[in-house]
This record gives structure tokens, C-alpha cells and sequence, in this order.
């Protein structure tokens, strides 16, 4: 047996094995989860976040819906209107978006793309604290009683030579050390917020290993919680 939260309530439901439904190649079919990154610039979320997509597509007979805030931007900025010149002008400046742009992106995603089949991987969501509260109330409403935040576990100086190591051209000193500041001043007081929320649970994941060392750490969490 093992436990975990249904998606139709906020109560617990302890489902056995026998009970998960099957598909019609003989998948077992878990029901729609949900998996919030977070972690520094630099500590590979968005390389994770694909993996872990991948396997639960493999693994659990559900398709994934992958919302990423940043990539929802950069295609508004490409938009023949006024909000995304404003964007684009923000993203040329280096300045920071209104807290209700990146909340409309990543909610328009869900109400037109979600139809409550597949799991969600969600990276870049709620990255300041007044955005917390509203993403919860987004993951309660379509029923997700217990959602798994993966904080990928990255010191400073590490993420630092991972994005200085890049090599681009925008990735100066000053710009890096703005994004790891920006983290640190805003990020890590969203996570523990989120985080501090009942039925919530934190994966803290060693993010320094290699690519695959660290897919498999968050395979083998998921996998103790009888994911």
C-alpha cells in the first residue's frame, strides 16, 4: 500500500497498487501530479524539469504539461502590441516584469492547455512571495491536494562558474551576480513560503552532481514516495 493525494479532494486517499488504473498498452497510470521547480540560475532546473517530463511519460501513462514563465515572455515580446513592446523594452533594460505578467502567462497556459489528464511540471512560477499565494490557489482549484516542489540545491559560487562557463556574451559578471542577488532578495523567501504550505512536499536535491546523477537522485525520491 501507499498513500498519496487524490485530485478531486484535499483529503488523503490511500490507493494500493492493484487499484491504479491501467492503459491500453498495460501502463500504469498514476494520477495527474504536480512538480514546481525551483533553484538558482545556473543549477540546470530547465534541463531537470525536461527530464523528469520525460519520465512520466515513460513511466506513468500520462502526458506532462511543461509551463516555463521565461520561454511565455520571450514569445509575448514577439507580439505586434503594446504589452509586448512594453516586454520586450523590460527585457532589453534588464528590468523586472510586473508581477501580473508572469502570472498571466503561466495561468493563460494552464486554462487553455490543461485538461486535467496530464501531470504538471512547472519552472519559473511563483519566484516572489506575492505570487505564492496565487499560485496555490491555481493548483487547488484544479485539484491538486498535494504538489512536490524539486528545489535543485546549488551554492552560489557553483551556479556562478556553471552560467560564467557559458560563454555568452550577456553573461558578465555583473549581470550573473544581479540573477544570483535577484535569488537571494526574492526567490529563496518565495520557496520557503511555498514550501510552508500544508500537503506541500520539498525534494532538496544535490544539484553539484553530473546531469544523469541528479535525474536519478529525483527519480529515486519520487520513487520512495511511491510515485
Amino acid at each position: 500500500m501507499f498513500s498519496f493525494f487524490t485530485r478531486h479532494n484535499n483529503s488523503p486517499t490511500s490507493v494500493s497498487r492493484n487499484s491504479i488504473l491501467v492503459t491500453r498498452h498495460s501502463k500504469l497510470v498514476t494520477p495527474p501530479l504536480a512538480f514546481i521547480f525551483y533553484g538558482r540560475s545556473g543549477s540546470g532546473k530547465g534541463t531537470q524539469a525536461r527530464l523528469l517530463q520525460e519520465y512520466l511519460e515513460q513511466h506513468t501513462g500520462r502526458q506532462v504539461l511543461y509551463v516555463e514563465t521565461g520561454n511565455g515572455l520571450r514569445d509575448l515580446a514577439t507580439k505586434d502590441r503594446l504589452t509586448s513592446r512594453l516586454v520586450k523594452q523590460i527585457m532589453n533594460d534588464g528590468g523586472l516584469m510586473p508581477e501580473f505578467l508572469p502570472i498571466w502567462v503561466w495561468g493563460n497556459a494552464l486554462v487553455k492547455k490543461f485538461t486535467g489528464e496530464e501531470h504538471l511540471v512547472l519552472d519559473g512560477l511563483a519566484r516572489r512571495v506575492d505570487e505564492v499565494p496565487i499560485l496555490d490557489s491555481a493548483l487547488r482549484f484544479f485539484g491538486f491536494g498535494q504538489p512536490y516542489i524539486v528545489y535543485l540545491n546549488v551554492p552560489r559560487e557553483r551556479a556562478f562558474a556553471m552560467l560564467k562557463g557559458r560563454g555568452r556574451p550577456d553573461d558578465t559578471d555583473a549581470s550573473i551576480n544581479e540573477r544570483l542577488d535577484w535569488f537571494e532578495q526574492n526567490v529563496q523567501f518565495a520557496l520557503e513560503r511555498l514550501s510552508s504550505i500544508p500537503n506541500y512536499r520539498l525534494l532538496d536535491i544535490d544539484g553539484t552532481k553530473p546531469i544523469e546523477d541528479v535525474h536519478k537522485e529525483i527519480i529515486g525520491r519520487i520513487e520512495e514516495l511511491g510515485i
